[in-house]
């Protein structure tokens, strides 16, 4: 009885009306009747968790039937190559990843291996423990296929919806919105596949990031969650396919260089970097967020204290988010700035050694004309000689 009583005070705490509802409703309210609107329920939230698996048995298959046998096709290998074991190196090697010349030549001395030997074995542990290119492949080749799908799906199910094109809309009605099918099954499949995504980070090789992606979808499912919870999934799906836009260019950014195509993969770094600037530093911000800010205050028309709290939060996590869109945009043209960079350094250097292999093949040429005109000039010389001699009278005495 007594869990029993701490059980309904804390239900009663996380639930309560006066946080997720306007003042005059509560919870019964918002149970679907036959009425031709169905209300978003608490329990709808277990579909993406059983939907997770189908999603990642989806994953399976491909990864099996299409992505490996394409990987292997463009040269990518699945097994890393492994060290021999050697105590006293793999103690050298937990203690510094790579060793100064000394500490090479002092290795080299107690395990009587050469140090090419030792500097190889050295750089064969190494690569033995970041993730195989074929690995990374598979991920974003996945992802990508994912991306690219759904934000077309999210975009074609949005064409015959009033809030994609005026985002006020988005608020009319609340709570009483009506989720249709397709809105339903779009939001379901988007849930699974972040928790899928969640579920891969613990099977899949650990990545540096780990805790940060860890992070980044435990934030995710939870907007979507409360979102959902509160009806305000109208402007989840406007978030959604925002987000969409810009996640399959980078993953085909880096398909195209895990397989070598350099070219094609700086192509899709800058429509990737297009499409970023385009969606998350103008539409997220200008549209939605100036949305969820000053139309929803506007169309709902809710000053009770619960509601306020409800929506400062949600805006507080959607400008988090656009705080992190400006601090990744940094990075990205970070990278974008040393790629230039290098590119100008390499053509640079492919100049200078066309300009150097020109004047080099000319100087050769200006010797080999030097040399044939001084061997004109000499066996003209003889021949001159030789006629001289020729024509010298001979002596009769």
């Amino acid at each position: 009885t007594i869990m029993a009583e701490l059980w309904r005070a804390v239900y009663e705490i996380v639930w309560a009306k006066s946080f997720w509802l306007p003042g005059n409703y509560t919870w019964d309210d918002l149970k679907n009747k036959d009425d031709g609107i169905y209300h978003p329920q608490t329990i709808d939230l277990l579909v993406p968790v059983y939907l997770s698996f189908v999603v990642y048995l989806v994953r399976f298959l491909l990864d099996r039937c299409v992505f490996g046998p394409l990987g292997h096709s463009f040269g990518l290998k699945h097994a890393v190559k492994k060290v021999t074991p050697n105590p006293i190196l793999e103690s050298s090697f937990k203690q510094k990843r790579s060793p100064s010349n000394e500490a090479i030549q002092a290795l080299s001395k107690q395990t009587d291996l050469s140090i090419r030997q030792v500097e190889r074995w050295f750089r064969i542990r190494r690569n033995q423990d970041r993730t195989p290119v074929f690995k990374k492949f598979l991920e974003s080749a996945w992802r990508c296929l994912f991306y690219f799908v759904i934000f077309w799906y999210g975009v074609y199910l949005h064409l015959d919806k009033t809030w994609f094109y005026d985002t006020a809309s988005a608020w009319k009605g609340w709570p009483h919105q009506n989720v249709t099918d397709d809105v339903y099954w779009y939001y379901m499949v988007e849930g699974a596949f972040y928790i899928s995504l969640l579920f891969s980070l613990f099977t899949d090789n650990k990545r540096k990031d780990f805790t940060q992606m860890v992070v980044h979808h435990v934030a995710t499912l939870l907007l979507m969650g409360l979102s959902w919870i509160s009806n305000f999934v109208r402007v989840g799906t406007l978030v959604l396919v925002v987000h969409d836009a810009v996640d399959s260019w980078m993953e085909a950014a880096k398909v195209a260089k895990y397989i070598g195509y350099d070219k094609a993969c700086e192509i899709l770094f800058f429509i990737f970097m297009v499409v970023w600037v385009l969606t998350r530093m103008i539409i997220f911000p200008f549209r939605i967020i100036r949305s969820t800010l000053f139309d929803a205050l506007e169309a709902l028309n809710d000053p009770t204290v619960g509601y306020l709290t409800m929506y400062s939060v949600y805006n507080i996590l959607l400008c988090t988010l656009q705080v992190l869109h400006i601090i990744w945009f940094y990075y990205i043209c970070l990278i974008a700035s040393d790629a230039f960079r290098g590119q100008m350094q390499k053509d640079s250097r492919s100049s200078l050694e066309s300009a150097s292999e020109s004047e080099g093949g000319k100087s050769q040429e200006g010797i080999e004309n030097n040399i044939s005109h001084s061997r004109s000039e000499k066996e003209s010389a003889i021949n001159s000689l030789n006629g001289v001699i020729r024509a010298r009278p001979k002596n009769t005495s």
